[in-house]
């Protein structure tokens, strides 16, 4: 185990947990302070998430979307970058204890920034993952394109025709604003990317299934723009099914209960979970220790300042937090982010900080198909093609860095003013590495890749030990 340390009487020391929206911005915040920033990313790159469902149909590639957190901190000198999965918080040691490949870091702080964000949640059924991968993820967005690309393919060698319907059955499970984009972007590959591509099967005969146990799509927004974006999914031909309890899931399909109780079977080999979010399971253990109350999302009820009861040194942002029911998008961790490098600054200044966090709405957006957008800016609503180039511009300004926001443009001029999609290679690696991670174990990570040598040899699952 490895402490990582800093001489005392130096300035204080700010450990942020978190890569995603919230510690970034947070990090960003606190570029002049006379503060030592350590961030904690449990990988190596800062993900914008709300383009994921581009990289897993074809349109950008996950780099666009996730540059390295070290390059885009490599100016900053006041901070460090370290990677590694944070396993424990000791508010009263102050101590953050994180792990990558066997090796075990403990990071002393005076300030914390905890944004650790949320996973998919699959409420209770978390064995539904093996055959529906969720949205929160690079690995994620890999492994969907891999099973959506190869969806056409295998239904290309298929001679049954039954096979081929299971094949060509795309079911997005969740109508918020991810499920909707998916759905659209699914519908629009098959009509137009695809059409031409193939010679034994017709991609635009492809059934899309949007499910929802819901009454609306896009609960989140107002009544009308869900109705338009319900209208406009069903002129592309997304078959949208509301009032849809999924009970069961499972490698050929997917079983739905409807509203009066009936059950029902959708034949499908591709499912896509988009429904539901849980919060890192920090925020769990941030409550016990501080005796904050942790909801069944397990968000953690923080202090209207964003810290802990009792803890003004702890802040918590983003997805973590359940405060006046704050909306789990990126505006309230990027604010939330910087509210707390703001009290950082205060604190080490010696200066009083603000008393509580006001989160200011800038509205939502989402796509539903090529030039057609909802857009809910409060008392503004707009829709179709003024609401799509809205959506473009905010979405650009908040890629990270010159370099993503050129080729994002790029990537979006191919696919929306053509019909070809740059980014369509998926290997067999994307589709079944998750879950052969998953049947090996953690263990075999280790073996493979060079743990700590001063730790015992693991042994992976031929029986030898690693090289």
């Amino acid at each position: 185990m490895t402490t990582a340390t800093q001489p005392t009487g130096q300035r204080p020391r700010v450990v942020i947990v978190g890569s995603g929206f919230g510690g970034l911005f947070a990090a960003q915040r606190l570029k002049k302070a006379p503060v030592d920033v350590t961030l904690i990313g449990k990988t190596t790159h800062h993900l914008f998430q709300p383009l994921l469902y581009q990289v897993a149909t074809g349109i950008l590639s996950e780099g666009e979307i996730a540059p390295a957190t070290r390059e885009i901190l490599s100016r900053q000198d006041n901070a460090r970058v370290v990677l590694g999965e944070v396993t424990d918080i000791d508010l009263a040691a102050r101590t953050v204890t994180s792990v990558v490949l066997g090796r075990t870091t403990v990071h002393e702080y005076d300030e914390l920034i905890v944004a650790a964000g949320a996973g998919q949640s699959y409420f209770g059924n978390d064995q539904f993952a093996e055959y529906a991968p969720g949205m929160k993820s690079i690995d994620d967005a890999l492994e969907l394109r891999g099973r959506i690309f190869g969806a056409f393919e295998l239904a290309e060698l298929a001679t049954d025709p039954a096979e081929i319907d299971r094949l060509l059955t795309f079911v997005v499970v969740g109508a918020g604003p991810t499920g909707v984009e998916m759905a659209g972007q699914i519908a629009e590959l098959a009509r137009r990317t695809l059409r031409r591509d193939f010679r034994n099967i017709d991609p635009t005969s492809a059934r899309v299934i949007l499910l929802d146990a819901a009454p609306k799509v896009l609960p989140p927004f107002a009544d009308s723009l869900g109705q338009n974006a319900h209208k406009r999914l069903n002129e592309i031909g997304v078959e949208v099914q509301l009032g849809a309890m999924v009970t069961n899931v499972d490698a050929d399909g997917i079983v739905v209960k409807d509203g009066d109780g009936h059950e029902r079977r959708i034949h499908s080999a591709t499912k896509i979970w988009a429904a539901g979010v849980q919060a890192s399971a920090l925020g769990k253990l941030l409550g016990e220790q501080s005796g904050a109350a942790v909801d069944r999302a397990g968000r953690v009820s923080v202090q209207p300042d964003l810290t802990l009861p009792g803890h003004p040194e702890v802040h918590v942002v983003g997805d973590m937090i359940s405060l006046n029911r704050l909306p789990g998008v990126a505006q309230v961790a990027i604010q939330g982010g910087r509210f707390a490098a703001d009290a950082v600054k205060a604190r080490a200044a010696g200066r009083p900080t603000a008393p509580e966090f006001h989160y200011h709405d800038k509205g939502s957006m989402a796509t539903v198909a090529r030039f057609a957008a909802v857009a809910d800016l409060g008392k503004l609503k707009f829709t179709g093609f003024i609401a799509w180039v809205m959506w473009l511009v905010v979405h650009i300004f908040y890629v990270v860095g010159f370099k993503s926001r050129f080729t994002t443009a790029l990537g979006w001029a191919v696919s929306f003013l053509g019909r070809g999609r740059g980014q369509r290679t998926a290997t067999q690696q994307q589709v079944y590495g998750r879950l052969a991670l998953e049947e090996l174990g953690s263990s075999f990570e280790v073996s493979k890749t060079g743990g700590r040598k001063d730790a015992l040899v693991a042994v992976d699952a031929t029986g030898r030990e690693s090289a």
